[in-house]
């Protein structure tokens, strides 16, 4: 019995997990202004206002990649989710990080509201954290992209098929960090940093 409820609360994490990254993408991208306010609309998520795509594709690709995720974070597979913006030379001029580690050993003392309570202040810091962002030129692109701990076989997993190598170059200097929220309790630990080119990266 207390093994079954621990499983359901792992998948509960996962769920509310896949849920909240799905608003804060949503969110981050809305915070670019990549696409016309026109394109979004208000709604409360959290107790929180945040911003929902209205148009039908982008809301799709958003939903499709991160609940494509969810398999690979509840088998505790993917260690860094990221939105990455980048140049018509794909080469990246900003990218959001959210670092995560689910403790799937967690008891039975799961209580959804805590975890709730740690997430909606990550929304609550974005929303007001342009100050830290850096202008985008009006031809940038972006893309969701997965770092994985350990590579799923697709051979094993047909969700594995979906997800395929990105084509954006990477800086070849460390970048810069600017660290946005974490949280480091249970049941999971989670970051959200931003990560700009180097100086000596943008002066090459």
């Amino acid at each position: 019995m207390e093994r079954d409820k621990n499983q359901a609360n792992q998948v509960e994490i996962t769920r509310i997990l896949v849920e909240f990254l799905q608003v804060a993408i949503t969110s981050i991208v809305f915070l670019k202004g990549v696409y016309p306010s026109g394109a979004f609309e208000r709604r409360r998520y959290m107790n929180v206002v945040v911003q929902r795509a209205l148009h039908p594709q982008l809301r799709d690709y958003i939903e499709s990649t991160v609940v494509g995720l969810k398999p690979f974070i509840h088998q505790g597979l993917v260690d860094r989710v990221a939105v990455l913006f980048f140049n018509k030379e794909n080469i990246p001029l900003e990218r959001f990080i959210f670092k995560l580690q689910v403790n799937h050993s967690y008891g039975s003392n799961f209580q959804e509201s805590d975890l709730e309570f740690s997430l909606r202040s990550f929304l609550t810091k974005l929303s007001v954290s342009e100050s830290l962002t850096k202008a985008l030129p009006r031809d940038c692109k972006w893309e969701i992209t997965a770092y994985f701990r350990t590579l799923p076989q697709a051979s094993m997993n047909k969700e594995a098929e979906l997800w395929i190598p990105t084509d954006t170059k990477q800086w070849q200097q460390p970048p810069t960090i600017t660290p946005i929220k974490s949280i480091d309790s249970e049941p999971m630990c989670l970051q959200l940093y931003l990560e700009h080119p180097s100086l000596s990266e943008t002066t090459l």
